[in-house]
């Protein structure tokens, strides 16, 4: 009953970490670039920022109507130098306006607040990263000078420090902060203006309903966008975050392997511990075995009632399992007892995701295939003579 109980709690335990470390790294990757971008083909194939699309009303419909697409918003930028009396740092600067899905960046402040950033002016407000804060001294309130090289001219902005975010994704904390939309298309000399309907930007960022369909949403949005062209004649295509970031996602993947390799052990050893408890069960009560053949059992019935016993058993070491493993997976979650370095894992602390129709479904599997192992130990019951088992003592 121990052992199948630890086997029990160490599956749930791996499969609720595991969960959660792929979920929360995943959603801290598409909290940046979300789930799929519509661009300009140059843009996408080049990684040059300085190719605009006309992102205007009718491309942004058109992008919204698409079948299961939750969210759309515009986004510009733009490489340039932040610049302090002491050091400098260079980052993109990401431009956004009032339609930016602002919930992620919100959830990983530090300090300060997300400000309204806008598509129709400049509030010369910025969100920088506590990486970027460190390095230069920085905190909310503070004013620094932001360089810009454009067909060899420099352009000086100066901003103001409204809020600092930390995600643990040195990728993204060392290089991105965030500021108005109007601004970065105005520093790349295009035109973001509503009232003429040109919103001249880097790209459109999308976001689906549910993450498990984003190849059937990119199918549909290859057929809508790919090969066409905005109305400005600039060729656009589209790229999921699973292309954009292949190295952190083919490492998530490698988890499930890691999973799948507990499972088969956990398994094993479980199976392995329920046939040598059987067989104990059966030689301690050998003479019970002789003298129920003696009146007439038949080695059936004697198999089904030891078979029962042994189910028995494992439902009860299973219902402990649960109990123990859910119970450290909740301690976990609520607490956030066990931490972790960032700087390697991406996360301050072990994060969990219980995923209880996952849970019910590694019980009903292991309860099947525990059953199905105990058909043939059962059988050693049909090689007891009675004559011989009932004089053991």
């Amino acid at each position: 009953m121990l052992g199948i109980a630890i086997g029990i709690a160490v599956m749930v335990v791996s499969i609720c970490v595991v969960l959660g470390f792929k979920h929360t790294v995943r959603d801290k990757v598409v909290g940046f670039s979300n789930h799929i971008i519509v661009s300009n083909y140059m843009t996408l194939q080049t990684a040059d920022q300085g190719h605009a699309i006309n992102a205007n009303d009718s491309l942004f419909k058109a992008l919204s109507k698409i079948n299961g697409v939750k969210h759309v918003q515009r986004y510009a930028e733009k490489q340039g130098v932040l610049k302090t009396d002491s050091d400098f740092l260079g980052v993109l600067f990401k431009g956004v306006g009032e339609d930016f899905d602002s919930t992620f960046i919100t959830s990983n402040l530090i300090e300060g607040n997300m400000p309204q950033f806008s598509m129709q002016k400049s509030t010369n407000l910025i969100v920088i990263s506590k990486n970027m804060a460190d390095k230069l001294q920085l905190k909310v309130g503070s004013k620094v000078y932001s360089y810009f090289l454009s067909d060899d001219d420099v352009r000086v902005r100066q901003f103001k420090v409204a809020g600092i975010y930390q995600t643990n994704l040195t990728r993204y904390d060392e290089t991105i902060c965030f500021t108005d939309l109007y601004a970065v298309s105005r520093l790349n000399g295009w035109t973001c203006n509503p009232d003429s309907d040109r919103y001249e930007v880097t790209g459109c960022e999308m976001t689906v309903c549910d993450f498990d369909s984003l190849i059937d949403v990119e199918e549909r949005v290859i057929e809508r966008i790919n090969k066409t062209t905005d109305s400005d004649m600039n060729p656009l295509t589209s790229m999921t975050v699973l292309d954009l970031s292949p190295q952190t996602f083919s490492w998530l993947d490698l988890l499930d392997l890691n999973v799948w390799i507990i499972l088969v052990l956990m398994v094993c050893v479980a199976g392995f511990t329920i046939v040598s408890g059987l067989l104990i069960i059966i030689l301690e009560r050998t003479s019970l075995i002789g003298t129920m053949k003696a009146l007439g059992a038949r080695n059936a019935l004697i198999r089904k009632m030891f078979r029962w016993l042994a189910i028995f058993i494992v439902l009860r070491g299973m219902v402990i399992g649960n109990i123990v493993g859910i119970g450290l997976c909740l301690l976990q979650k609520y607490t956030g007892v066990v931490k972790l370095d960032a700087s390697v894992y991406y996360v301050s602390e072990v994060p969990v995701e219980i995923n209880i129709p996952l849970i019910i479904l590694l019980n009903v599997v292991t309860l099947l295939i525990t059953v199905m192992v105990l058909v043939l130990p059962s059988y050693y019951i049909s090689t007891i003579q009675p004559a011989k088992a009932m004089r053991i003592e």
